[in-house]
């Protein structure tokens, strides 16, 4: 007997209709808003400074003419400015310095060891920096009264160096932790002892989360204003932020706006440097061991 063969259905190919159109322009929109919104703060800061100062508080979008008074006002002998950046320079580095070192330490330690408690460590080693940093200005300033550290470095140092140890020690023990133990493990079975197994095999592939945190911890010790107003009174110490703060017109009694304004733009302009040229690296240490 004959067997017929059911014919198969034609196949039909349908086109996905297009999306209508606010589908695909709203998150463009939506982005650019965003972007705006961050960069809009700095455009005009960099525009204020562009005026002259009798133009100062003009509104125009582009300054007409274009005047760099306020630059070369900033750097005159007298204001101070040049120490600032240095001191910046000085309290900023040192901070991110030890704050790698103390960190990285810490931070290897509560990823491989294995204790009671540790993730109650963990917990209030984050919670201390959730202060606020004006509650602990006036015990802060008592105490360095007390130890005569008024107006030194270290008045600057320990203190923003206490805020930023525990977000690095937390963002590195979450880094530290997705790195295999069978690592360390062949470096010792090759003849290396635990501390050089770590820095010869753990820290160059830890490079990228030690890189990010170093680049936020030294913008948030650069940044930080509160502590080195508080614990500093003499020139000579004063970070550029309080320099900034404390700036006095021609006569000592206006407000010198423009160059407020391209001092700030002085002070953003390396931090902004920094993050476009190593953009890449911070994104990776950001989303190392994100993705198994």
């Amino acid at each position: 007997m004959a067997v017929v063969a059911e014919k198969a259905p034609a196949r039909v190919d349908i086109k996905a209709a297009e999306a209508p159109w606010y589908r695909r322009w709203l998150p463009l929109i939506g982005v650019a808003l965003i972007v705006l919104y961050c960069l809009l703060p700095f455009f005009w800061m960099v525009v204020s400074s562009l005026r002259r100062p009798t133009d100062q508080f003009e509104n125009t979008i582009i300054p007409s003419p274009i005047s760099f008074t306020n630059f070369t006002d900033v750097f005159k002998p007298g204001t101070g400015f040049q120490r600032g950046l240095l001191n910046s320079l000085i309290v900023a580095g040192t901070v991110t310095i030890l704050t790698l070192i103390i960190g990285m330490v810490a931070a290897y330690t509560l990823a491989r060891l294995e204790f009671r408690g540790k993730n109650f460590v963990l917990a209030i080693i984050i919670v201390t920096s959730m202060f606020p940093g004006i509650s602990l200005v006036i015990p802060l300033k008592k105490l360095f009264v007390n130890i005569d550290w008024i107006n030194t470095y270290q008045a600057m140092i320990v203190p923003s160096l206490s805020f930023a140890l525990p977000l690095a020690v937390w963002l590195l023990t979450a880094f530290f932790r997705q790195m295999p133990r069978e690592l360390e493990q062949a470096a010792m079975v090759d003849g290396c002892t635990p501390a050089q197994a770590f820095r010869k095999v753990i820290l160059p592939l830890a490079a990228p989360g030690v890189f990010t945190t170093a680049i936020i911890t030294f913008i948030a010790a650069w940044n930080e204003f509160l502590i080195a107003l508080s614990m500093v009174n003499k020139k000579e110490y004063q970070t550029a932020n309080v320099v900034i703060s404390q700036f006095t017109g021609t006569s000592g009694r206006d407000q010198p706006f423009g160059s407020q304004m391209a001092a700030g733009v002085v002070v953003t302009i390396p931090l902004v440097i920094a993050v476009l040229i190593f953009q890449r690296r911070i994104v990776a240490g950001l989303t190392a061991g994100g993705v198994k």
